[in-house]
């Protein structure tokens, strides 16, 4: 049970960083009428979003790990690709 609690410490303080990164970078797209702040916005929101879809899929729907891990990794791997594609493949 001890390991459960530190685990959901974890994810809430990874949720709690990615929102402030991702209201940072919205802020910066704001002021600047950025696209590439834009979409790295939207890349670190889809990274807290997966962690958050993680976290309820497991604990109230009692998804399995594998699977949870499954949709997890695909929202992240998606993320990062965005935000690689608002660093190289965007014009600011």
């Amino acid at each position: 049970m001890e390991y459960h609690f530190i685990l959901i410490m974890v994810r809430l303080i990874i949720v709690f960083l990615g929102l402030i990164i991702t209201i940072l970078s919205f802020k910066s797209h704001r002021k600047n009428r950025s696209r590439t702040m834009l979409l790295l916005s939207i890349g670190f929101a889809l990274i807290t979003l997966s962690v958050v879809t993680q976290g309820v899929l497991f604990e109230f729907f009692g998804w399995d790990v594998f699977t949870v891990q499954m949709v997890e990794s695909v929202g992240v791997a998606l993320a990062f690709g965005l935000i690689v594609y608002s660093i190289y493949g965007t014009k600011t």
